[in-house]
């Protein structure tokens, strides 16, 4: 077991796309009818932030990450969620990408506040359990209570020692809850390729995976980012990449102690997820790595810092 961090917005927009399927919650309806937590009238900045603006980071706040260093100070999620009308706003909400945690995390509100049930819980009975992802869980005691979990390691020195993991980020679940195993990451992959209509049927993945706000930060972050991507949008809990012309879906994850990566090739049929349980960057070179096999490009090392290769656009067939 390991824990996936960010790769848990996935999991949110899936079953807030379930939802919108049932008529429980629609894409553009304000947050703020279902939230009186949010204690905003209709006029206010995020008066008008809507369903899909949760899950797509379009918020409109300033700053990424708002809030990140109060939850990490131990301040609880209901007090943050309730400070989210002060935050500075760069532009109204649906105009503008700022990547977020507890903002995102409304959207477990507004699950409970459709279903009366715990957004853990939904979870488990609408996609966990319909697709047997039996090891997959939410929150610190489950990681725990697992009888086989990775501990997270940190630097210290030349060493990498493990530390205790910690509970701050799993206060916000529908942002960074999920505890996964590798099998189980193998299922979401193909659920999430299409392989299980049933449960997830071809046009809630389309709707997840459509890009709605570009997100040009992501380009040029790293070797493989500034040689292969052409764009990068945001989609409903995923990112949305075209990789030396190819579509491909993506997702990182990082709390202390574990990274986790998640990429889908729609076009293969090729699905990747990693996990590890230390803070070296390394590894996700295999990302790029994997996708340039899939697609016949030429092969390079991603996890050296000089030089990437020269830019390429076309993928062989």
């Amino acid at each position: 077991m390991f824990r996936i961090a960010s790769l848990s917005k996935g999991f949110a927009a899936t079953l807030a796309a379930q939802l919108v399927r049932e008529g429980a919650l629609h894409w553009d309806m304000a947050a703020v009818d279902q939230l009186p937590v949010l204690g905003m009238p209709r006029e206010a900045p995020l008066g008008h932030l809507t369903v899909r603006d949760i899950l797509s980071h379009r918020i409109g706040i300033q700053s990424y990450n708002y809030l990140d260093r109060a939850l990490e100070a131990d301040q609880p999620y209901p007090l943050l969620a309730a400070r989210l009308g002060e935050a500075p706003m760069r532009c109204p909400p649906g105009e503008c990408y700022a990547y977020q945690n507890i903002a995102f995390s409304l959207i477990g509100d507004l699950s409970f506040a459709v279903t009366g049930e715990f957004f853990p819980i939904s979870v488990h009975k609408r996609i966990l359990l319909p697709l047997a992802m039996r090891d997959t869980s939410y929150g610190l005691d489950a990681l725990r209570s697992s009888p086989s979990w990775a501990r997270p390691h940190v630097r210290r020195g030349r060493n990498w020692q493990p530390v205790e993991p910690k509970e701050n980020y799993y206060r916000v679940p529908p942002a960074a809850g999920v505890n996964a195993s590798a099998n189980d990451l193998g299922i979401w992959l193909l659920a999430q390729l299409g392989h299980r209509p049933g449960t997830l049927p071809p046009a809630l993945l389309a709707e997840i995976h459509t890009p709605l706000i570009e997100t040009p930060d992501q380009i040029g972050r790293s070797g493989w980012r500034a040689a292969r991507l052409r764009s990068a949008h945001y989609a409903l809990g995923w990112r949305v990449f075209d990789y030396s012309g190819e579509r491909v879906i993506y997702h990182a994850g990082a709390v202390q102690g574990y990274r986790a990566a998640l990429a889908l090739l729609p076009s293969r049929d090729v699905g990747i997820a990693l996990l590890w349980h230390s803070e070296h960057s390394a590894p996700n070179a295999l990302i790029a790595t994997t996708l340039d096999r899939a697609l016949g490009l030429d092969q390079f090392d991603w996890r050296e810092p000089p030089e990437p290769p020269p830019q390429t656009h076309t993928a062989a067939r």
